[in-house]
């Protein structure tokens, strides 16, 4: 039952991006972005921004366009720093995105030869918007499947790539501790 309710939400959440693009067709339903651009420009545009919401919940969020981390305390709810990267960090990040080529269509549900995936819970989501040059770029990555795809898998190192810059932040580590956990 789970796995046919997360099926029809995901497949729900595609269908709802896709309505964006009103010059789609039916096989863009699996796409997980809408972009029109191909590449990333050799350099970092002025505009290069992004956001990232990851976790259970999807309730620690790193923001650029506000210059902004949010943290999940579990049982304490969240808090909200001003946390900001510096040019040479979003340099290094905008380097790092043009590695996974973040612009493509990327795969993140796993493919299953005798028709199930292994789901678990509970999981993680992340839920990415970059722009850059006047494009916006969304991907989603569930954390539910046992097998992530390897896009999947470089998305998530991404982030952690990303994560790991801010938790070095003073503004960051200043935080309160997380209490409780997720089961």
């Amino acid at each position: 039952m789970k796995r046919l309710l997360f099926f029809i939400l995901f497949a729900f959440v595609l269908n709802a991006c896709n309505q964006l693009n009103k010059d789609s067709n039916e096989d863009d339903v699996l796409r997980s972005n809408e972009s029109t651009v191909q590449t990333m420009p050799k350099d970092m545009p002025i505009d290069f921004g992004f956001s990232i919401q990851f976790g259970v919940g999807k309730n620690n969020e790193i923001n650029t366009f506000e210059g902004t981390v949010t943290k999940d305390l579990i049982a304490d709810g969240i808090t909200t720093a001003a946390v900001t990267f510096t040019d040479e960090e979003m340099g290094e990040i905008y380097e790092k995105m043009k590695e996974v080529n973040i612009v493509e269509t990327k795969k993140l549900t796993p493919e299953s030869i005798d028709g199930t995936i292994c789901i678990q819970e509970p999981h993680e989501e992340d839920e990415w918007k970059i722009t850059f040059d006047g494009e916006t770029i969304t991907h989603s990555v569930s954390g539910a499947f046992c097998e992530p795809t390897n896009d999947a898998k470089q998305l998530l190192e991404l982030r952690n790539y990303v994560f790991s810059i801010i938790r070095c932040k003073q503004e960051y580590i200043e935080l309160p501790e997380s209490k409780g956990g997720y089961h």
